[in-house]
């Protein structure tokens, strides 16, 4: 076995860096077949799909472990995207249902703290499975909360303190909105490789796909771009091209 982030990394120079936000609202039936869909169809341009708490409620686990094993057929590596944030153990009983499901990364909220996050963290890696952590998100309010300063050792702001604690609690990877460029830069010559850079937004939120690789982003999580297109192949195509560069 490898680790998430080995195993991501791997898919992702053959399939390209982006990551399928398979999220869909209410009026979409029969999600696990259209999701299942997705992946057969999509997969060739594909690392990864991230999964919602809107497309896990109203799953059970039989059908989440269907689609996790559907997405493995093809090498892509699953997601769930929760924004964990809890005591230590509920957070720790919560990874085990996620990896009996499986999954092979959860994305959490770092606001429960740095020694509960280790601890989800050191949990994780035992299994070979990952941690996503928050850093700055996509939405334009996002600057209400994550911009702003706090003092704990010093005066910063706030994304600023949690890419601190994922750097500390050497989680695999944070989320930086594609739609603060600027901050993508930040965050990547800060952490340099030690951890990736994951960024939602592109597209129908108004981030630019070729602005954030450069600005430093690893991975493309892209939903409604691909998802909403007349041609969803022809749209995950070229993303793909562009975050390999091409």
């Amino acid at each position: 076995m490898t680790t998430f982030k080995t195993r991501l990394s791997k898919i992702s120079k053959i399939n390209g860096k982006v990551i399928l936000a398979n999220d869909y609202d209410l009026s979409v039936k029969n999600l696990e077949a259209k999701t299942i869909k997705n992946i057969k169809q999509l997969h060739p341009y594909l690392c990864g799909i991230k999964l919602n708490f809107h497309l896990l409620l109203p799953l059970g686990g039989k059908e989440v472990l269907k689609i996790n094993k559907a997405a493995h057929k093809y090498g892509l590596q699953t997601i769930a995207d929760i924004k964990l944030n809890d005591i230590g153990n509920t957070n720790k009983i919560t990874i085990e249902h996620l990896w009996n499901l499986g999954f092979d990364a959860v994305i959490a909220n770092p606001i429960m703290g740095l020694d509960s996050l280790k601890n989800l963290v050191g949990s994780a890696h035992k299994n070979e499975k990952g941690v996503i952590t928050l850093c700055h998100m996509s939405a334009p309010e996002a600057r209400l909360s994550y911009d702003m300063e706090v003092k704990v050792k010093k005066k910063q702001h706030l994304y600023q303190l949690f890419l601190d604690w994922a750097l500390a609690a050497k989680v695999d990877g944070i989320v930086v909105g594609a739609t603060f460029p600027k901050i993508i830069q930040h965050c990547s010559q800060k952490a340099k490789k030690n951890l990736s850079i994951f960024s939602p937004g592109v597209g129908t939120q108004g981030g630019n796909a070729g602005d954030v690789i450069s600005s430093g982003t690893n991975y493309l999580i892209v939903g409604r771009t691909i998802l909403n297109s007349k041609n969803p192949v022809s749209v995950a195509k070229a993303l793909q091209l562009e975050s390999l560069g091409k």
